[in-house]
């Protein structure tokens, strides 16, 4: 047995009257087990600290004596421990033994009266023994479960290390590439915003200061070709912003059976004063084409940009190839692409016989503001709008080329899977001004909106209630006051447009709401955001549209 181990089961007595000190350890030593006399509690407290079986104490030496130490190593014992504590008594119960009041204190404690018989004392001294090697095995299972839970640990932290160095090893030479190429799109896109905006904000500046200044001196004529310019400059904006939404993928998109073969057609006229005389229209249209699902406007402005690319690649004439058909694309094909379905799509194709591209120009086709043409013939949009729309829209684009030998950019739109809609006259005799006192609530929160909305609301007659925010209008919608219509930003503090718009509609069952938007992720899919009774613009609007969606959604 190692000195630790004896000591770790070995006796400490403390009995400093009489001769119970010596006869107990001469007791204990003629049964084979090891103890040691101590003269006072200090002394049993140093002893302590170098292990201990168990205690063996005389009540009276805990009478007048600061138990605070002995207390304080009984308390922090670790969590296997319970030191066995044998206190020797007298015969008479508490009234004879005052010092039996900290038993509670002193946790294990087993008393022995006196005198005691040595069997006695031994088969205590066996018993506590016996428990206290039981809490040392405790302690080892828990030591080797914590110094196996520390090797697992530092295996699964060294090959966590080995891991992170080699995936950082792999991927470093990847992520520099990726990095710099991610600066250099971001410098693009930022470079081609700025760029894009600063002009057309001079013009609309440029216009509004010199409308100020000519009014200040009292000139009135000419100034429709100032608005003009400064209207012209903000569509310009407006048309930037929608295009860099179609390729972030959150444009307001209005999809509905398309007969994509019709769109084409209606739009002959239009492509072919688009190109150049010296270039061959050709339109090889399916006739067993099935419907398409998409925004036909969206539709019709993507068409419209790859012919106008196609046109630019062919400056010495040449052909172009607007061609539709039924397409199936398969697991194989759509497994590449994450937003793509297996099914049935309707594919509309534009090729030209142009210069074509090489692999480096294909694979920044789609980035924002990137063009190969000279600077002021193209904004680099066209084609991240259609990338955009055509991802937005759960379909796919895809580019063709050889240097020499032309481009093809084939658009797939998903198949239309429901019934087909009636068309329904659109009823043209409607006057546009209020009748009967109409009212619209109007739910917006920037300022300028709001008077502008309210204004131009007023001015034909009709009454309106405003709200900044969703909190501002519920009680309005709880409330006796008339409203035939709430125009409500879908973008609002706090609470959605949306989310207002079920509130409005648990007490206006009969609600009508036309929402508003510049930017909104929610909505950008108009068929799973809309109910019944519902429709949406978008930012920014003309009055002409306003008011126009105001009497229709009023007069339904």
């Amino acid at each position: 047995m190692t000195v630790m181990e004896a000591m770790s089961e070995r006796a400490i007595i403390l009995a400093p009257l009489g001769r119970d000190s010596q006869i107990a350890l001469m007791m204990l030593n003629e049964a084979g087990f090891d103890g040691v006399i101590t003269r006072d509690l200090a002394g049993l407290c140093s002893e302590l600290t170098q292990g201990a079986g168990l205690l063996l104490i005389s009540s009276e030496a805990l009478l007048g004596s600061d138990l605070e130490p002995l207390l304080g190593l009984i308390e922090q014992q670790p969590a296997w421990s319970d030191l066995p504590i044998v206190l020797l008594t007298y015969h008479g119960g508490p009234e004879q033994n005052p010092a039996s009041r900290f038993g509670p204190q002193l946790g294990n404690v087993t008393f022995l009266e006196r005198p005691f018989h040595p069997v006695t004392l031994i088969s205590l001294v066996t018993t506590a023994l016996r428990g206290r090697r039981r809490q040392y095995e405790a302690r080892d299972r828990l030591i080797d479960l914590s110094q196996s839970e520390l090797r697992l640990q530092n295996t699964l932290e060294t090959l966590e290390q080995q891991v992170e160095e080699r995936t950082a090893q792999l991927r470093n030479n990847e992520e520099a590439l990726r990095q710099s190429q991610k600066m250099e799109a971001v410098g693009q896109l930022t470079g081609g915003i700025a760029h894009d905006f600063n002009n057309m904000l001079t013009g609309i500046i440029g216009s509004l200061e010199l409308l100020r200044r000519r009014l200040a001196r009292g000139r009135t004529d000419d100034l429709d070709s100032l608005i003009d310019l400064g209207v012209t400059s903000a569509n310009r904006a407006a048309g930037l912003t929608h295009r860099l939404l179609a390729f972030s993928r959150r444009q307001s998109l209005d999809s509905k059976p398309v007969q994509m073969n019709t769109l084409v057609v209606s739009m002959g006229e239009l492509l072919q004063r688009s190109i150049n005389e010296s270039i061959q229209l050709d339109m090889q249209l399916s006739e067993q084409l099935w419907v398409a699902e998409a925004d036909p406007n969206q539709l019709e402005s993507a068409l419209l940009n790859l012919v106008i690319n196609a046109r630019d690649a062919m400056p010495d004439g040449g052909q172009l190839v607007v061609k539709t058909s039924n397409r199936h694309l398969d697991r194989a094909f759509t497994q590449a692409h994450s937003n793509l379905d297996p099914g049935e799509y309707v594919m509309l194709s534009v090729t030209d016989t142009g210069c074509g591209m090489p692999q480096s120009t294909i694979n920044r086709a789609f980035d924002p503001f990137f063009t190969t043409k000279p600077i002021g013939q193209g904004t680099g949009l066209g084609l991240s709008m259609i990338y955009g729309f055509s991802k937005q829209s759960r379909g796919h684009v895809a580019i063709q080329s050889e240097v020499g030998n032309g481009t093809t950019v084939s658009l797939f739109l998903p198949r239309f899977g429901g019934d087909l809609p009636r068309d329904v006259p659109a009823d043209v005799h409607h006057a546009p001004s209020a009748q009967n006192g109409e009212t619209v609530l109007i739910v917006e929160d920037d300022p300028a909106v709001r008077v502008l909305v309210s204004t131009v609301l007023s001015e034909l007659g009709y009454a309106f209630v405003e709200a900044a925010d969703a909190d501002s209008a519920v009680p309005i919608l709880d409330s006796a006051q008339r409203i035939d219509l709430m125009i409500s930003d879908v973008g609002l503090p706090g609470m959605n447009g949306r989310q207002l718009a079920e509130i409005g509609r648990q007490y206006r069952p009969e609600l009508k709401v036309l929402f508003i938007t510049g930017y909104a992720e929610h909505a950008a899919v108009r068929g799973g955001f809309l109910d019944p009774g519902m429709q949406m613009i978008t930012k920014p609007f003309t009055f002409d549209l306003l008011t126009a969606k105001v009497r229709e959604m009023i007069r339904i």
